[in-house]
């Protein structure tokens, strides 16, 4: 029985429907699938109704784009058993996927404007169906314009480099102006869902655990693509500290993910299913 609790769809930036996701999980036996796109419950329902015709319990997710006001970092917040369209989340989540894609607009024109043979137009097309236009999107222009052969290469770290360590920022880089951590994990609670901590290694998010758990935080990512043996062995000792959920996913972007890893690969077990649900009916008496 594999499990994968941290999947994306063609809704943000995976290039692959949630129809094409979810055959890919039948055909790897993934038997409990959360789909977590960035900033959005669209396509929830719909993904629910699916996996019931082929015999896989969808868990209706979010990963909320937090942030770290007081160690200037990201925090990626993942929300499951979520209630899809819920106000709470729209509240907070609506902006930020509107400030995205008009980011990434801008991202284009300067791009253009540096002489890269690229259009929006082609963006919009390539970001058909989900809710606007990410970096990958842009990246996807650029390979068919032949600037590149890769999403994640030497032109991505050139053009979207955040400019930190004292380098200059990429021509194409354009800081979001995200939520504090603390109220995407407060908002998850109010849509009556279970907040996690996505790939604290990732990001180096360790720190703000004690703050976080403060808010309501019920679990932490233990297994993930891009943690190593030391982020895995603190994630899990911050989670016997305090008490949470250890979860594990892909975090499967299909080809647009920095790694290519198969669903279920990072799978915790139906255990960390169990354990979700058991705090979602704590939190929801």
């Amino acid at each position: 029985m594999k499990v994968e609790l941290h999947c994306h769809t063609n809704i943000s930036d995976c290039p692959l429907s949630i129809e094409e996701v979810l055959s890919l999980a039948f055909a790897q036996d993934v038997s409990h699938l959360a789909v977590t796109n960035h900033d959005t419950t669209k396509g929830l329902k719909e993904a629910i109704k699916l996996g019931e015709q082929l015999g896989i319990e969808v868990i209706p997710g979010i990963e909320i784009s937090g942030y770290d006001f007081e160690r200037n970092r990201r925090v990626h917040i993942l929300g499951y058993f979520i209630e899809p369209g819920h106000h709470a989340i729209e509240a907070v989540c609506q902006p930020l996927v509107e400030q995205r894609h008009q980011a990434s607009k801008e991202m284009v024109e300067r791009l253009i404007s540096a002489g890269y043979n690229i259009h929006w137009q082609r963006c919009l097309d390539i970001a058909d169906g989900g809710t606007g236009v990410y970096k990958q999107h842009i990246m996807q222009a650029l390979i068919e314009a032949n600037y590149t052969d890769s999403i994640y290469g030497s032109l991505y770290k050139k053009i979207f480099n955040r400019g930190q360590n004292g380098e200059q920022p990429g021509i194409a880089f354009i800081p979001m102006k995200y939520i504090d951590a603390k109220t995407a994990v407060k908002t998850i609670l109010e849509a009556g869902g279970v907040p996690v901590l996505a790939h604290p290694g990732q990001y180096g998010n360790f720190e703000m655990v004690p703050d976080l758990v403060e808010a309501g935080l019920q679990g932490i990512e233990v297994w993930h693509p891009l943690h190593n043996k030391m982020h895995e062995n603190q994630a899990k000792m911050i989670a016997n500290k305090f008490h949470l959920v250890m979860t594990g996913g892909a975090d499967f972007h299909g080809a647009y993910g920095e790694k290519l890893v198969l669903l279920g690969s990072k799978s915790p077990g139906i255990e960390a299913v169990h354990e979700l649900k058991s705090r979602k009916k704590m939190l929801n008496r």
